[in-house]
């Protein structure tokens, strides 16, 4: 047996929970068995504790004298000694983009793991229509952005976007008709921020963010199962596709393999894991194409479409684009393709109140047959949800 002991320090508070388990039962597989994992889980987690060691500086002699914090590289030390003996030290580190993406992919797992199976089977209800298929397009949802009333012109911050999210779902549902599908499609950026480094990964602009980014993924996270428990108990099978945001390159990924896990167990709700940029779905005659909107712009989207998907292209007769990004309603009619952009329920930090931007806020939902498209839609603007 391994002893992980020295390695304690390193670890976080499930990896301690692992090393006693291990000690106690005498093996990585038995301590999976004891706290309900499977094997791989253990075994993957320690894996990636040995290494976050061996970045800190760790080393089976013990030799640790310049450790750095997870997620960054050593670049240099400095010591201050005394008689001889060390009593001060500078340690220069650099990011550790490799290392941080570990770190994102071991959170991503132990979260899988922690919750699989665990997911809500609520009753199927008594009778849907087959012909139908009812869309929640979730506009940018921006949870954990924070927004100072005096400043922007409203509050908004985590608990305004989770409340705001999970009653306007709640209303639409309601609202719309007992289709068999419905279709949670989130549109990219469902959080604010990537990492608690505050700041847009791609180009690095400082973000207004509220909270710790932990608390804001757990939040987010309960809110989105919330919206898919409350479509569960309408529509005989619901799908879920998050979108990849230019503000959640990473954590829209492991939001999907998380409630993926969590949903294991439950046949009628289906997660869509896949990282790809593009995203399609055939419902009869109806296609639907749908991308965040940051790296092309919408006139192009009817020949990707064409170009990606031509089998279903020539398959169906209505086919449609929903994309995000912009924050408000736009649409336009191509030849053989509708293209709709959409609202965001978040309001406006300080940079987008600065530039001018005054988009509404709202929600919508949309039904389409399988034979005719678009039958109806219904629409929650912000007042329905948050009075002012």
């Amino acid at each position: 047996m391994v002893d992980y002991t020295d390695l304690e320090p390193f670890a976080t508070p499930r990896q301690r929970e692992y090393i006693t388990a291990i000690k106690e039962h005498g093996s990585n597989r038995k301590a999976a068995s004891a706290l309900g994992v499977h094997h791989s889980a253990v075994s993957r987690s320690m894996d990636s504790l040995k290494k976050k060691a061996a970045r800190q500086g760790y080393s089976p002699n013990h030799d640790m004298t310049h450790p750095a914090p997870d997620g960054f590289h050593l670049k240099g030390a400095s010591t201050l000694y005394k008689d001889g003996e060390p009593v001060l030290q500078w340690v220069k580190t650099n990011i550790d983009r490799e290392r941080q993406e570990e770190l994102f992919v071991a959170f991503a797992q132990e979260l899988a793991d922690d919750v699989r199976g665990k997911g809500h089977i609520a009753p199927a209800p008594k009778s849907t229509e087959a012909d139908l298929l009812t869309l929640y397009p979730l506009g940018d949802p921006h949870i954990g952005m924070y927004s100072w009333c005096e400043e922007t012109g409203q509050d908004f911050d985590l608990d305004i976007a989770t409340a705001d999210l999970t009653k306007a779902v709640a209303r639409l549902v309601e609202s719309s008709p007992k289709s068999k599908i419905g279709l949670i499609l989130n549109l990219g950026d469902f959080w604010h921020s990537d990492n608690q480094d505050n700041r847009t990964a791609r180009s690095g602009n400082s973000l207004d963010v509220d909270t710790r980014w932990a608390k804001v993924l757990r939040a987010g996270k309960d809110a989105l199962i919330s919206c898919i428990d409350r479509a569960q108990e309408k529509h005989e099978k619901v799908i879920v596709k998050n979108l990849i945001g230019n503000h959640d390159d990473h954590s829209s990924q492991f939001l999907s393999l998380m409630l993926d896990s969590y949903y294991h167990d439950n046949d009628r709700v289906v997660i869509d894991t896949s990282p790809a940029r593009f995203w399609y779905h055939q419902f009869g005659c109806v296609l639907f194409g749908a991308t965040h909107g940051d790296t092309v712009k919408h006139t192009a989207l009817p020949e990707i479409m064409a170009a990606d998907v031509p089998e279903l292209w020539g398959d169906t007769e209505y086919r449609y684009w929903h994309t995000g990004h912009v924050h408000h309603d736009a649409s336009k009619e191509f030849r053989g393709c509708m293209w709709e952009s959409h609202r965001t329920l978040a309001g406006k930090d300080a940079w987008h109140t600065e530039q001018g931007y005054r988009s509404g806020q709202s929600l919508k939902a949309i039904t389409y047959h399988k034979d005719y498209g678009e039958e109806e839609r219904h629409t929650v603007d912000i007042k329905h949800v948050r009075p002012r």
